[in-house]
Formats: C-alpha cells, sequence, structure tokens
C-alpha cells in the first residue's frame, strides 16, 4: 500500500512516486485509489500518470468514482473527472484571493500577528536564545 498525506496537486509525492517505481517495474497489476483528485488536480498530470500506467498495462481503478480505466468508457470518464477537479481546483483558488483582496480592501491585517517586546522576550527566555522544546 502507497500512501501520502500532501496535497494532491503536487506533483512529487513521496508515496506517489514510491506507486509509480512499481509500476514502472510492473509490480502490481492494478492501481486502486479512492478518488481522482487523491491522484492529481492538474488535468496534465493526471492524463501523464494514465500514460504512464497504461504503457505497463496496468489498471486504474478509481473507488469513488466506480471507474476502471482498463475499459474505453472507464478511460474517457476518468479524462472528463480530471477536468472537473483540475477546475474545483482553480474555483478554490480563486475564491482564495478574492476574499484575502476583500480583506486588505476592508483594512484588515493579513499574516502572523506581531509579538510585543514582552512576549518576545519570554519566547527568548532570560538569556536571549531561542527556546528549546
Amino acid at each position: 500500500m502507497y500512501t501520502d498525506t500532501i496535497s494532491g496537486s503536487k506533483s512529487k509525492r513521496v508515496g506517489l512516486d514510491a506507486l509509480m517505481g512499481a509500476v514502472m517495474r510492473k509490480e502490481i497489476d492494478v492501481v486502486m485509489a479512492w478518488d481522482v483528485s487523491r491522484l492529481g488536480r492538474s488535468l496534465q498530470h493526471l492524463i501523464s500518470l494514465l500514460s504512464d500506467i497504461h504503457s505497463k498495462d496496468v489498471g486504474l481503478y478509481l473507488h469513488q468514482q466506480g471507474v476502471d480505466t482498463t475499459t474505453p468508457s472507464g478511460k474517457a470518464m476518468f479524462s472528463m473527472m480530471g477536468v472537473f477537479a483540475e477546475f474545483e481546483r482553480s474555483m478554490i483558488q480563486e475564491r482564495v484571493k478574492a476574499g484575502l483582496a476583500r480583506a486588505r480592501a476592508q483594512g484588515k491585517r493579513l499574516g502572523r500577528p506581531t509579538c510585543t517586546t514582552h512576549q518576545d522576550r519570554q519566547s527568548k527566555g532570560a538569556t536571549g536564545a531561542g527556546v528549546e522544546y
């Protein structure tokens, strides 16, 4: 079993890289994933991934969607789901950017709050060195 805790939007992931290594060595017959968004959220990356998987005669099964890409209809559905996953990611990015712009326009301060000198002294300790945990 291969797992990742990093976002599906990243193309370089330890678990995915290990999985694809096993695919390239033909150590597995079918890649099973929970959802298309767990594999990736860029259409270009998903198509490249599917191409690599199929070049080694390895199937892909997506549980949430019930898609088996060993069939022509499964391949078509996979491509459509990739388009929608990329669209969803773009919409989320736009909403976040709009929310940040609105907050700035309203004069809200964004980011980490500044420390007062009293708080700063407490966190560094009496010697001025950083706190160890």
